[in-house]
């Protein structure tokens, strides 16, 4: 499967009525695959009940909605999740274990929270990631290191974090 390392945020409406989401209400994520793209959408759960069952997504869960933070800290030194999102933008293959280390660091600081693992047609294997506060997307492919790789990315991941 080949993906495109986008990182897509929680919509503040529902993709099918337009309805903005009220704080602490539960809504539906939807990922599909088309064109070898993912496509997010999060609908209400009135919506997610009367949709047409036939269309699949790649991927689905269930949220509480919570509004996003009014004001935004930023954060002087380079942290886990800047690099992360470093390394999404660049989408080099050079950065596939990084990727996948700092997404295990952040799932263990309770950042992001896995959603989803889903095994390819072409065996290749997917974790899909939310982030606990804005409710981006972060898909990532899973290099399945074996145990004696890992030590050697973490060292790498470590002397960027400085």
């Amino acid at each position: 499967m080949n993906t495109d390392w986008t990182i897509q945020g929680r919509s503040q409406v529902c993709a099918a009525t337009g309805r903005s989401f009220e704080d602490g209400e539960y809504f539906y994520t939807l990922l599909y695959y088309e064109k070898a793209e993912f496509r997010r959408e999060d609908v209400c759960e009135e919506s997610y009940k009367s949709r047409n069952e036939n269309v699949q997504p790649f991927s689905h869960w269930r949220s509480k909605y919570e509004a996003a933070p009014a004001v935004i800290e930023t954060v002087s030194k380079q942290t886990a999740e800047d690099l992360l999102r470093k390394y999404m933008e660049e989408n080099a293959t050079d950065f596939a274990n990084a990727r996948y280390i700092l997404a295990l660091m952040l799932e263990r600081k309770r950042i992001l929270k896995e959603r989803e693992v889903k095994r390819g047609d072409d065996g290749t294997l997917t974790r899909i990631y939310e982030h606990a506060k804005t409710g981006e997307i972060f898909v990532i492919p899973d290099p399945e290191l074996r145990l004696d790789q890992v030590a050697e990315v973490q060292q790498q991941v470590a002397s960027q974090l400085g």
